[in-house]
């Protein structure tokens, strides 16, 4: 059984800076697929941005220059890093892990950029 647990959100400023960290615990090892999604209040989740056990990385348009994905397989994490924020960008963020059929969420943190 895998567990995730993502930190870092919270309120910022439109073009502020967050890093979320998803810590997964358990049998969790470098050759899962990360990824970290979004759900804004109304909207359908979206996949934000992935990144592959040899370190391949895919993002969303919307993000795509302002987000960075990584990950740090001997501390079992994963980082996204936001820049630019804008006020669409106001979502919860959620970790995912997904291997074969395996499939692992978090309980997701809040992120919201107003001024």
């Amino acid at each position: 059984q895998v567990q995730l647990v993502e930190s870092g959100g919270g309120l910022v400023q439109p073009g502020g800076s967050l890093r979320l960290s998803c810590a997964a615990s358990g049998r969790l090892t470098g050759t899962y697929t990360m990824g970290w999604y979004r759900q804004a209040p109304g909207k359908q989740r979206e996949l934000v941005a992935t990144i592959t056990s040899g370190g391949s990385t895919g993002y969303a348009d919307s993000v795509k220059g302002r987000f960075t994905i990584s990950r740090d397989n001997a501390k079992n994490t994963v980082y996204l890093q936001m820049n630019s924020l804008k006020p669409e960008d106001t979502a919860v963020y959620s970790c995912h892990a997904n291997r074969a059929w395996l499939n692992y969420w978090g309980q997701g943190t809040q992120v919201t950029v107003s001024s």
